[in-house]
């Protein structure tokens, strides 16, 4: 997993409420479990017409968008069921970042296992920063891990929290097994011992 420290890219504002994990994934495309390839059909009822046309309007259609690396999102984002195809739609499409009022507990926690900050802020400076995604591409917004902050193109600061443990699993791009790989050494050690100890096992 990529180490995830400073961050900054194009946002893209996206507030509608209430997006849950069949609409950032629909189920139909869960044919696989590699990490990657999804990120074509992410948001793809909203993307695409039924014949596969891109739909002009749909914000990561838009030109000033393409690029998106931040996605500035309404209240319960990732709601419904728990697929983690969902964030590895988001990871691949190339977003490292959400931000809204509110996410759904296992697409939260899952997002963390998938090298993509979610941050949790009140409405008012979500609202700030959804303005600021609505400028397009020239208002390019940073997002700091280490200090913790976003700075809006404005140069506006604000604040935001994280579990200091995710936060260092981010920071080191320590996934699961990433986390467990770092304990190699006193794994086998203790393989080595419990061998030695019962070696009819």
């Amino acid at each position: 997993m990529d180490k995830f420290e400073k961050l900054t890219g194009i946002a893209a504002p996206m507030p509608l409420v209430n997006i849950d994990t069949d609409m950032i994934i629909p189920k139909v495309f869960l044919k696989s479990i590699q990490r990657t390839g999804f990120g074509v059909n992410l948001f793809d009822e909203m993307r695409y017409t039924r014949d596969g046309a891109e739909i002009a309007d749909f914000v990561l259609n838009k030109p000033q968008y393409r690029s998106t690396e931040i996605l500035v999102a309404g209240d319960n984002f990732g709601c419904g069921s728990s697929r983690e195809h969902a964030p590895w739609a988001i990871a691949d499409f190339g977003i490292k970042c959400v931000i809204s009022t509110s996410f759904a507990d296992i697409f939260f926690n899952n997002c963390f296992k998938n090298g993509i900050l979610p941050i949790v802020l009140p409405q008012e400076q979500v609202d700030v920063l959804m303005a600021d995604a609505e400028k397009g591409e020239n208002a390019r917004m940073t997002v700091d891990l280490e200090a913790q902050e976003i700075t809006t193109s404005d140069g506006e600061v604000i604040s935001f929290e994280v579990d200091s443990f995710k936060k260092h699993c981010l920071l080191e791009g320590l996934d699961d097994i990433g986390l467990t790989m770092e304990k190699a050494a006193a794994i086998d050690t203790f393989e080595a011992a419990a061998a030695q100890a019962r070696p009819w096992v």
